[in-house]
């Protein structure tokens, strides 16, 4: 055991310790604190899963103030509901959200709760994992949140309260790092069921929302500061670096003929099944790529690390456009009823 690490387990050491005092201050100041969401005044797991799955990669505030979460649970309510719904409702009701893997894994759970669980949500930490696309993170969440199970959860915020919390300086991102912060989290959980788990993870991820924040942690305002082992609190979390952004450019076609729009199906593995607008083929253009008096929208978006740009080319002699089983014409007053992905969608709406 390097240095390092030797002062970080005499950290844990000493933490562990008084491992009941840091949890009752943190604990308290999260009963004073803490914001109200509704997957918090609840204890249904299947809300809890919803909300954890929205949440990954997506702000609070789109998820609650565009009305994500509430449309969800009005619509699908229980796994029952959702279970039994066709796909195409379920993407779109999710649209605009991204990441549309995530709608897909939701409905996979509430179909495995349904055949695999008799429609009973699992109740411990080992048959949550089991259900379609859940992880460590999301399990910890449903078993800690719904049925205050010892279950830790390790999250962004998270990850950054504890790296200043044992001033740990490595990168928490990496394999060997996110091993060590998971083994940190798990050991400062209470050992037993009903001890009060679910408060004690909503108040060190609300800890981390706030107070001990990325740019300007307010270690003065902290009820733990006393805990703490960095004095350089601003240097942490150590990341991996960024990946570079990408550039990229995307050239489609809109075609509109008879008030009806030519979409196409996406088929790759981060959109499959939503429509689009369709990808620009060489015989489909009569004049070469980027020529101003065929383009009538350049935007971009990003996804991921990737930049795109985004060239909207209008072809009005649709004699030539290629046909085929991803290919589809739709009245423009389909148009709202289907589900595209976010670029596409803003584009239509410019030219339309």
């Amino acid at each position: 055991m390097n240095l390092r690490n030797q002062k970080i387990a005499q950290r844990h050491d000493a933490l562990a310790g008084e491992g009941s005092s840091f949890r009752a201050k943190l604990i308290r100041w999260f009963e004073q604190n803490g914001k109200s969401y509704p997957w918090r005044d609840t204890q249904d797991p299947y809300a809890i899963l919803v909300s954890e799955l929205m949440l990954q990669q997506t702000q609070v505030a789109t998820v609650l103030e565009r009305g994500y979460y509430q449309r969800w649970m009005k619509r699908f309510p229980e796994t029952k509901t959702l279970a039994a719904a066709d796909e195409s409702e379920v993407l779109k009701l999710w649209e605009g959200l991204g990441y549309y893997s995530r709608a897909r894994r939701l409905h996979q759970c509430a179909q495995n709760i349904e055949q695999q669980f008799a429609g009973s949500f699992p109740a411990d930490l080992a048959s949550i994992r089991l259900l379609p696309g859940v992880g460590p993170y999301t399990a910890g969440a449903v078993a800690s949140f719904a049925f205050d199970l010892p279950a830790a959860i390790v999250d962004g915020n998270v990850a950054r309260v504890l790296a200043r919390l044992f001033d740990y300086r490595e990168a928490v991102d990496s394999t060997a790092g996110g091993k060590m912060i998971w083994s940190l989290a798990q050991q400062l959980m209470p050992k037993r069921k009903n001890a009060r788990s679910r408060e004690y993870n909503s108040a060190l991820m609300e800890l981390g929302q706030t107070l001990c924040n990325r740019s300007e942690p307010l270690c003065g305002d902290c009820p733990v500061s006393a805990y703490c082992a960095t004095r350089d609190p601003k240097s942490l979390p150590i990341k991996k670096p960024r990946q570079k952004t990408v550039l990229m450019e995307e050239d489609v076609l809109f075609a509109k003929n008879k008030g009806r729009i030519l979409l196409e199906k996406e088929s790759g593995s981060r959109r499959t099944g939503l429509w689009k607008l369709p990808a620009l083929h060489a015989e489909e253009s009569s004049h070469s790529p980027h020529q101003k008096e065929q383009i009538v929208l350049t935007m971009k978006y990003s996804i991921t690390k990737y930049r795109v740009t985004l060239y909207v080319h209008q072809v009005k002699d649709t004699a030539n456009i290629k046909l085929d089983q991803h290919r589809k014409w739709f009245a423009i007053a389909e148009l709202d009823q289907l589900t595209l992905g976010a670029p596409y969608r803003r584009a239509l709406e410019k030219l339309l």
